[in-house]
């Protein structure tokens, strides 16, 4: 395993905990001392039906970025981003080979409005295609 900060390929695990259906580790680097999480599971092919009736692989990193994005300048701490991910995928690969993309907007959403409201704003405003500050207030006005 690499540190993702200094690429070393010396590292320790630390503290390992089984999930239903992953291993997390937490692992130090033994050369710049750094710490960071890493999740193992088994690859389980996803196949997402985009709105147009299109299927494509999913793709963790698009998902990855897209939450990284909406939590972006927020006092999100990583491990929680990352425990939402994990949450996340693992209810997509309950679900089977294929899921819907609105599947997976809606999880986002629901764990991001547990998570930060900013953040779940931001979400939703590119995911519902927001076009003015009208949706921005209808939004808010559901929330409370």
């Amino acid at each position: 395993m690499k540190c993702p900060f200094c690429n070393s390929k010396e590292t320790k695990v630390t503290n390992k905990r089984d999930t239903i259906d992953s291993v997390r580790r937490r692992r130090e680097c033994l050369k710049c001392k750094r710490r960071f999480t890493t999740y193992e599971q088994p690859e389980i092919e996803i196949v997402v039906i985009k709105k147009d009736g299109r299927r494509e692989a999913f793709n963790e990193d698009k998902l990855r970025k897209g939450i990284l994005k909406a939590c972006e300048k927020r006092t999100i701490s990583r491990d929680k981003i990352d425990k939402m991910f994990v949450e996340i995928e693992e209810k997509l690969r309950k679900r089977g080979k294929e899921v819907k993309s609105s599947l997976i907007g809606e999880l986002v959403m629901k764990s991001l409005k547990k998570l930060d409201d900013v953040a779940y704003i931001r979400f939703a405003s590119v995911y519902r295609e927001f076009k003015d500050i009208k949706d921005f207030n209808k939004e808010i006005k559901l929330m409370k």
